[in-house]
Formats: structure tokens, C-alpha cells, sequence
């Protein structure tokens, strides 16, 4: 049998081996994914729920669900995953600093780099990019998370603003969460809006099927709302200013989907690859897209500083491939 000592050192020895657990007669109707939490720290409970979903749990021999309640005496069989490291590994990649000062560090984020590190991205993100550049973070959103205030998506571009320390990482995210951080993004959609300027107000909560996906759930969802505003027209595409007043998960590319104008090149919400021959109304051709990913960046960010109390203000010039793509619409596209 295994002890009930649940420490960190001695999960780490019993990651990826069988372990075997009998219920205490203290326990009654628990369910197994709570109980198994309680015993497991460590490993959350969600974590947890999947290891049972995917069959590595047995009571009594038998596969559960993690809803299972659990009588005195029952007997489980499961195998642990193997705990990921506290420690983030500094990575040597190259970050664009459009300014810095002993409170903050604003960064321009590449396309394709995820803001900090999970169980499947351990390399290559934001937050190896800035260990490596600074040895003054804060605590940030929790583990894997050190100075991270608020994120961009993989493929999103733009402004970032990282705390050096806990007393700006709280006066920051205090005005995010309160709704006084002013941001703006910029996208290239599909079509035009019929109104040059319009608010977007739909819920959003978890896709019902699509796991990472989210959609409009009026029953279920958090308030969501999006200003937007049409900057610039061409035949079948748009350029738009957005300015999100909540900061819910994939919210702008939700909410454009929504009123039929994905953005270009996000294939997650209906937006398509855009072409060469597409725009110039020729023959199709082998060529590759104008842009391979989502064209949608974050141009502006202003809030106040966390010691000085200043307003600041910082930008990020439109990104190289939808400087491109804009180009091509102005020269092949204009109405």
C-alpha cells in the first residue's frame, strides 16, 4: 500500500509508476477526483480529472468516472504523471523592448511565441525570453508565470507591458481588472461591417465541443464587449481599430466571427489564407499566403504608472506580414 504522505520528492519517485490506495473508513460518498486532489496536491485537480478520463484510475479494478463517490475500504489503482519542473530555463531569444524602467519592461511579442510556459510548451516562450534578459521579475499570474500582468495569443502581435516587481505587477493588474487600462488592436477582416462603427456585446464562455475554443453562450457565458471601427475599406476585406472594454479569452476573434468577418488567416473562427493570385483576380498558382496566422495585433496600451502615477502610452508599428497584406489590398484592392 502507499502511504498517505504526499510530498513533492516522493510523487516525483512515483511519477509514471502504479500506484495502489485503499479508502480510510473516514471516507464516505467523496468523490474520486476530490479525494484523489486531497491526497495529490500537487497535481490539480483538473490534471487529475484527465488522468481518470483517459482510464489511468481503477476502483476495485474497475475504470471510473471522476464524479465516482468512493465507500470505506475501496481499493484504487492509478498512475501519477510525471510532476513538470518549477524552474523556468532561460532561453536566448530576442525580445523587442520599446521601453523599460525599474518598475516595468513594455515588450512588441512576435508572432508564434506563446506568453508562458504549460505542460506542452515548455521552450520557446515569452517568459524563457525574459528570464534570460532579466533577473528582476515578479511573481506574475502564478508558476511558469514570472512578471506576466495579461496575455496575448500565440499568434497575436503587439504590446505587453511585464512588472519587475509585485508592487507594480498589483498596481497594474488592479487597473486592468477594474477596467482602466485602455487597449487598441488592429485586424484585417473579411468583408466590410455595414456600420463603420459599431459595439459587439455577446457572452462568451468554453466552445461546447471544441476543446481551446470559445464561443457566444448567452446562457452561460461572461459579459463580452467590443468596440470597433472601420479604418480602411477594400473590395472583400477591411481594416479594423478595436477596442475591447473586457478582456475575456479569444474575445475579439470571437466577436468578429460573430458578425460574419473573421479576421484573416484564423482558421480557429472562419478566417481564410488570402493569396497573391486571390487579389489580383488572376489564375490560382502555387504561392505561399500573404500571412500564416491570424492578423490581429495590439497596437496600443495606456494606463497609469505604477510609482509616478504618470499616464503612459506605448505603441507597436503593424507587423511586417500584415504591413504586406495591407499593401496588397491598397495597391490591388481598392474600392
Amino acid at each position: 500500500m502507499c502511504p498517505a504522505n504526499n510530498s513533492r520528492s516522493e510523487i516525483q519517485d512515483a511519477g509514471s509508476g502504479r500506484l495502489t490506495l485503499q479508502v480510510g473508513n473516514s471516507i464516505k460518498e467523496r468523490r474520486v477526483d476530490k479525494y484523489l486532489h486531497g491526497r495529490f496536491s500537487n497535481f490539480s485537480r483538473v490534471m487529475i480529472q484527465k488522468q481518470i478520463a483517459a482510464g489511468s484510475v481503477k476502483v476495485n479494478g474497475k475504470v471510473v468516472k471522476p464524479s465516482f463517490k468512493l465507500s470505506p475500504g475501496d481499493e484504487i489503482d492509478l498512475t501519477l504523471p510525471q510532476l513538470p519542473s518549477k524552474e523556468i530555463e532561460p532561453e536566448d531569444i530576442p525580445l523587442n523592448i520599446i521601453y523599460e524602467d525599474e518598475d516595468m519592461i513594455i515588450v512588441n511579442k512576435q508572432a508564434d511565441m506563446i506568453v508562458h510556459p504549460a505542460r506542452s510548451n515548455t521552450h520557446g516562450t515569452l517568459v524563457n525570453a525574459l528570464a534570460f534578459y532579466s533577473d528582476k521579475l515578479s511573481s506574475g499570474l502564478g508558476e511558469f508565470r514570472p512578471g506576466i500582468v495579461h496575455r496575448l495569443d500565440k499568434d497575436t502581435t503587439g504590446v505587453m507591458v511585464v512588472a519587475k516587481n509585485d508592487t507594480a505587477q498589483w498596481k497594474i493588474a488592479k487597473q486592468f481588472e477594474r477596467r482602466q487600462v485602455k487597449k487598441a488592436y488592429l485586424a484585417i477582416v473579411h468583408g466590410t461591417p455595414e456600420l463603420t462603427a459599431d459595439r459587439i456585446s455577446a457572452p462568451l464562455g468554453m466552445h461546447p465541443r471544441t476543446r481551446e475554443k470559445y464561443a457566444i453562450r448567452p446562457e452561460i457565458g461572461k459579459e463580452a464587449i467590443t468596440f470597433y471601427e472601420v479604418i480602411e475599406s477594400f473590395r472583400g476585406f477591411s481594416l479594423l481599430k478595436l477596442t475591447p472594454r473586457t478582456g475575456r479569452t479569444h474575445q475579439i476573434r470571437v466577436h468578429l466571427s460573430y458578425i460574419k468577418h473573421p479576421i484573416v488567416a484564423d482558421d480557429m473562427y472562419g478566417g481564410k489564407l488570402v493569396y497573391p493570385w486571390q487579389l489580383k483576380d488572376t489564375e490560382a498558382g502555387v504561392e505561399e499566403p500573404i500571412i500564416n496566422r491570424c492578423a490581429l495585433h495590439a497596437s496600443t496600451l495606456e494606463f497609469k504608472h505604477p510609482t509616478t502615477s504618470e499616464m503612459m502610452k506605448f505603441e507597436a508599428p503593424l507587423p511586417k506580414d500584415m504591413q504586406n497584406l495591407l499593401d496588397m489590398l491598397r495597391k490591388y484592392r481598392r474600392l
